[in-house]
């Protein structure tokens, strides 16, 4: 898996003095999107050299790093299986557009309940599973290990250098963990949580030691997958006018907090910041079904 070197697009924002850029990681693939390709790298090289034929990861309904997974295995040759979140799924699961899509590019799927799911950590678990499906490499949710912190951490080049802020959003963790192992001494990462709560501290310790990073916990919009008529105004204006796609569950949130920021003067008039766009556009369409749903406007795609 070959990366192309990302180019920064003309700066997005310029307000009190602070400069905002955008590194467009989404355009790395078409279907292994931004920090998914990253994190996939080195992962599906392990694979290869353990001799493994197929990929074992697990996800909710509308997960990036399963669309991602079931791609890259095909695109590699390998077998996918992803143990899905929601035993409800098992009977509906073609009106789901990120499963269609995993399942379009090969991966069988294992539907579970929410109380087993929750022990995809468990060796007795991950055991069963072997037992069902035979050996097979073990991605975790989300695709966070190791491999993958090691594969974001070259998502920053030299040429970042001069940039004074970082900021990723963050699901599990290993994307900004790669970012903090890769930032220059001078460089504050910030980093933007999806989910409530501010349990990711210690997930994202345990593969850094650099202290230069902190948590932006006031811009998740309720927690994981949730958004409101804000946000998606926000991100459809967004898209008005930079013609840049921003997905609801990550990026969108990330940017929104960004620019909020900026409103209120919490950086220093000189700043110049640079934001990762970490892709994971594939989800609209779930967002958008969701949306229609609750009888909310929808997002431009």
């Amino acid at each position: 898996m070959n990366i192309p070197n990302q180019h920064i697009d003309q700066p997005l924002l310029k307000e009190k003095g602070v400069t905002l850029y955008l590194k467009r990681e989404d355009t790395i693939h078409p279907f292994i999107s931004g920090n998914k390709y990253r994190k996939l790298k080195y992962n599906l090289l392990e694979a290869k050299k353990q001799g493994l034929q197929t990929l074992l990861t697990f996800g909710g309904a509308f997960s990036n790093h399963i669309a991602a997974t079931a791609y890259a295995g095909h695109e590699q040759g390998l077998k996918t299986i992803g143990v899905i979140r929601g035993e409800e799924l098992e009977n509906n699961w073609q009106e789901n557009p990120t499963l269609q899509l995993a399942h379009e590019h090969g991966m069988e799927f294992y539907f579970v309940s929410r109380s087993d799911y929750r022990r995809k950590n468990e060796v007795d678990f991950q055991e069963q599973l072997k037992e069902s499906f035979g050996d097979f490499y073990l991605l975790p949710e989300g695709g966070t290990n190791t491999l993958a912190v090691t594969g974001c951490e070259e998502i920053l080049t030299d040429t970042d250098a001069q940039f004074d802020v970082i900021c990723s959003a963050v699901g599990t963790g290993g994307t900004l963990a790669g970012l903090i192992n890769a930032a220059k001494p001078h460089q504050t990462v910030l980093g933007f949580p999806a989910l409530k709560g501010d349990f990711l501290t210690e997930d994202i310790r345990s593969f850094v030691q650099n202290e230069n990073w902190r948590l932006v916990t006031d811009y998740h919009f309720g927690g994981y997958a949730k958004v409101d008529e804000n946000l998606v105004a926000f991100i459809n204006q967004f898209k008005e006018a930079t013609d840049i796609s921003l997905d609801p569950i990550y990026t969108g949130k990330m940017l929104f907090g960004i620019f909020d920021l900026v409103k209120q003067g919490a950086f220093a008039p000189g700043t110049q910041i640079l934001a990762i766009h970490t892709g994971g556009l594939q989800g609209i369409k779930g967002m958008n079904l969701v949306l229609k749903k609750k009888k909310l406007p929808l997002l431009n795609v």
